[in-house]
């Protein structure tokens, strides 16, 4: 028994029989894994008897735990994926654009499949109801990528998987007492007189490496801050491969170096620790986000359109005239991150201090987006 009753029967009023089954599959990358979460709650209302099982790659499954919404979690491991093309689902949706999640959507016992599906004879990707056109085209073009289209990505998705009207749904991702209560401890540590924490995320996958800023800008950045503003406590951010440049940038500046080595839920622990988010386009700025953080994030080979901070926070543009351009080789000698104007992000972090964006104080703020030009 689960531990709501020491029977498992009819009689228990806590039981419930799902009468759909669905499997999303969504593998990759961390953040886009973080990011779907905001679709759990409109599967829920279509389908609202739902036991839903999510299967991703390690250690994607570390930001779901705990979800409320998910039965079961598969990590993508032969085993596992034996087991799951044993079972049978009503409805699948496969969210991620790859070979490996649409070559196991095919193998998969569904009775219907939304997103995108493998073309067995070409290998290629492709929508696998008409309503997934409008985000498969995307990659096709990047005029429409870049600049025509002005969804969101949740937004996109939840239309590509025909989940009924858009409302905006936010990113769900639960914490556990533990957590919270650690999270409590390390803020109480690092803020002193009840200084405001800014969580500056310092990395990103190497995908596109370009999403972060120099070990210089950063430096430059806490400057400008100490400088101006002694309620402000800083806290570098960041995973075991950021270790060392954090301990570049911090040194001589008398910030915070949160502990890097101790996986992903430790890291979420000290973001959650933090008031306010400065970030690139990364996991880092997913997180502030899913933990309602005010977020300070800003965009060069990205596009930040595709990103909804649910009105807590600002997007900066780099001002690089090639922005955006998802390459993940760039040989210019002058870097997009090297164009991000660091006072932009710093009036961004006083607009998340203040708590409210005054219009007339800020004229280059448009309030509807959250993004500086």
């Amino acid at each position: 028994p689960c531990g709501k009753n020491d029977v498992c029967d009819e009689k228990c009023e806590s039981m419930s029989v799902p009468t759909t089954r669905i499997l999303i599959i969504h593998l990759e990358a961390l953040g886009a894994v973080l990011r779907s979460t905001a679709l759990l709650a409109p599967i829920k209302r279509k389908f609202q008897n739902a036991h839903i099982t999510w299967v991703t790659l390690k250690p994607a499954d570390q930001l779901l735990l705990q979800n409320p919404f998910i039965d079961r979690i598969v990590t993508y491991e032969a085993g596992n994926l034996l087991a799951l093309m044993a079972l049978e689902f009503d409805v699948t949706f496969c969210i991620d654009k790859s070979m490996q999640a649409t070559g196991l959507a095919s193998h998969i016992q569904t009775e219907i499949l939304y997103g995108f599906q493998l073309d067995r004879r070409s290998g290629s990707i492709v929508p696998a109801t008409p309503f997934a056109n409008e985000l498969w085209s995307l990659g096709l073009s990047d005029q429409k990528k870049f600049f025509e289209n002005q969804k969101a990505e949740t937004q996109l998705t939840c239309e590509a998987l025909e989940l009924g009207p858009f409302q905006r749904d936010g990113y769900v991702l639960q914490l556990s007492d533990v957590e919270r209560s650690e999270s409590s401890a390390r803020r109480q540590m690092w803020s002193q007189n009840a200084k405001i924490v800014i969580g500056l995320n310092t990395g990103c996958s190497n995908v596109i490496s370009y999403k972060k800023l120099s070990v210089k800008a950063h430096r430059d950045l806490i400057q400008k801050i100490q400088a101006r503003n002694s309620d402000f406590e800083i806290v570098l951010l960041g995973g075991k491969e950021d270790s060392h440049r954090n301990r570049e940038i911090a040194d001589g500046l008398g910030v915070v170096q949160s502990a890097t080595e101790h996986g992903l839920r430790d890291g979420m622990v000290s973001l959650n620790a933090c008031d306010i988010i400065v970030s690139g386009d990364s996991l880092g700025m997913h997180l502030g986000i899913a933990l309602k953080k005010w977020t300070v994030a800003w965009f060069g080979p990205t596009c930040s359109q595709e990103i909804d901070l649910f009105d807590r926070g600002v997007k900066v543009m780099s001002d690089a005239p090639c922005s955006p351009c998802w390459k993940r080789v760039c040989e210019k000698s002058t870097m997009c991150y090297d164009l991000v104007d660091l006072e932009k992000i710093y009036s961004g972090i006083l607009l998340g201090q203040k708590g409210i964006v005054n219009l007339n104080d800020q004229k280059d703020f448009n309030h509807s987006n959250g993004l500086y030009r």
